[in-house]
């Protein structure tokens, strides 16, 4: 494979053709979502033909904009091995999909976040009613709305409105292990 070309993972094939699906479904051009998820047509297309390796923020901007739970666009825990549910990454967190469970309310994500001291990560809101659940085992971080930050150490949990901007910071000196539960409205 040439040099300047990115390498496909299995993970990121499998999600571009999870995406393109989800798309198609929804019956939108490749320059629709796009412009909906505030993504360039060109960076979309490398997503969905898996030459681009998705990020945690990417991934929230297109199932924002198609309206569907994160977990849709993500692969089955068999395409990265028995033992390794898909992992999504962002500018500082690192969320393993635990389990997702639907019912006729809502659909709801359990995730195993990790986040390495001193890293923050700002977030675009999510689609209208969802709401993050956080509970934090290991280290200190800042969470929460803009205008609503949280404090929380080992053994403390928050909730808060997912479809505003927020943002989550871990605090130096320890890294961040936490369970965020992500709430779908259906």
């Amino acid at each position: 494979m040439p040099a300047n070309r990115p390498q496909r993972s299995e993970l990121a094939v499998a999600t571009g053709v999870r995406l393109r699906t989800l798309r198609e479904h929804r019956g939108l051009s490749l320059g629709a979502l796009a412009a909906e998820a505030g993504l360039g047509k060109g960076t979309l297309s490398e997503l969905e033909t898996g030459r681009r390796n998705p990020t945690l923020e990417t991934l929230f901007a297109v199932t924002t904009a198609l309206r569907v739970p994160l977990s849709a666009a993500l692969p089955p825990g068999e395409t990265r091995g028995p033992d390794a549910p898909p992992l999504v990454i962002g500018d500082a967190i690192e969320a393993v999909l635990v389990d997702r469970f639907d019912d006729v309310v809502a659909t709801t994500e359990l995730y195993r976040v990790a986040m390495p001291a001193g890293r923050s990560q700002r977030s675009a809101p999510h689609a209208p009613g969802v709401t993050e659940h956080w509970i934090v085992y290991a280290g200190v971080v800042e969470l929460g709305p803009d205008e609503a930050q949280v404090r929380l150490g080992p053994g403390e949990s928050t909730s808060f409105a997912g479809d505003v901007p927020h943002r989550y910071r871990a605090h130096e000196g320890a890294d961040v292990a936490a369970t965020l539960v992500v709430r779908y409205r259906a």
